[in-house]
């Protein structure tokens, strides 16, 4: 039996979703994008119509923010999250990211049991690819000078500092990592960069990108640089940024947060597409 698709709510990666699916083939309906013009291949329907077509439910990343909506920006009226919406669900194969908030928001859930494409390692790694080249473009655009020859310091060597890394290196730049695990600064050497400890940072950079979500750049640190600096937070709350600290010294930190939905949108897509076919085969 072939699989039939009901996408529900979400910004441009859902719009993109739903039309690469349609493009595979596949039925797929939408629900909750009535700002947004019409979607390629894809049939708008209402709510309880999407769900008697579809056999797979796609909700957003993340699912809600709130945890009393879901977030749908495209959407004519909110879409509560309560126990109505939850039971609509019920016998039917249900892939959303970030779900934390969306099961708390009702018990029926627990019967759902969704599956989280976030925690998928393939789209990790994609997201971090696209989460690398939207750090670069920010960069471009908020740095007065190029990267090319720009010293340049990533706190981090995830799978973004690692791409991020990668794509400084190839610009030009003068590229600085700095990480906890002797490995990691191993890999920084091998990337073409300067390997250093959180305590070897001693110097001043043009740019700096924080990709870890925990307190990495402080005070002392942050009293080294000057107000040319430019300061990039790609982690996550609390972020590593000594924000407070920052201001009052007068050094820009730009928060560059949720890349891959902003700049890379059908790239984006496409890497949520190749997960959840990925958990329906298994």
């Amino acid at each position: 039996m072939i699989n039939s698709f009901g996408v529900i709510g979400g910004d441009e990666r859902m719009r993109y979703l739903a039309s690469s699916i349609a493009a595979d083939g596949y039925p797929v309906c939408a629900y909750g994008f009535e700002n947004s013009g019409p979607i390629r291949g894809v049939a708008e329907t209402p709510l309880l119509d999407l769900v008697k077509k579809s056999s797979v439910i796609l909700l957003p990343l993340p699912a809600t923010r709130d945890g009393e909506t879901l977030l749908a920006p495209f959407a004519a009226e909110p879409i509560r999250l309560d126990d109505e919406f939850a039971a609509l669900f019920r016998n039917r194969t249900v892939y959303g990211g970030m779900l934390q908030k969306l099961t708390a928001s009702s018990a029926v859930w627990k019967e759902i049991e969704p599956e989280d494409y976030y925690r998928r390692e393939e789209l990790a790694v994609g997201n971090a690819i696209a989460t690398a080249e939207g750090a670069v473009e920010a960069a471009i655009r908020e740095y007065p000078g190029t990267l090319n020859g720009a010293k340049c310091l990533v706190t981090g060597l995830g799978r973004i500092g690692k791409n991020l890394a990668l794509l400084l290196h190839a610009m030009g730049a003068h590229v600085y990592v700095a990480a906890r695990k002797k490995g990691d600064l191993m890999f920084a050497r091998a990337l073409g960069a300067e390997p250093l400890t959180y305590r070897e940072i001693t110097q001043r950079f043009d740019i700096i990108f924080n990709t870890v979500p925990a307190r990495v750049i402080g005070a002392p640190v942050l009293a080294r640089q000057d107000e040319d600096t430019l300061i990039l937070e790609l982690a996550s709350a609390p972020g590593g940024i000594d924000t407070e600290s920052a201001l009052r010294m007068h050094i820009r930190v730009v928060e560059a947060l949720s890349l891959p939905g902003r700049v890379a949108p059908k790239t984006a897509a496409e890497y949520i597409k190749e997960a959840v076919y990925n958990m329906l085969e298994e």
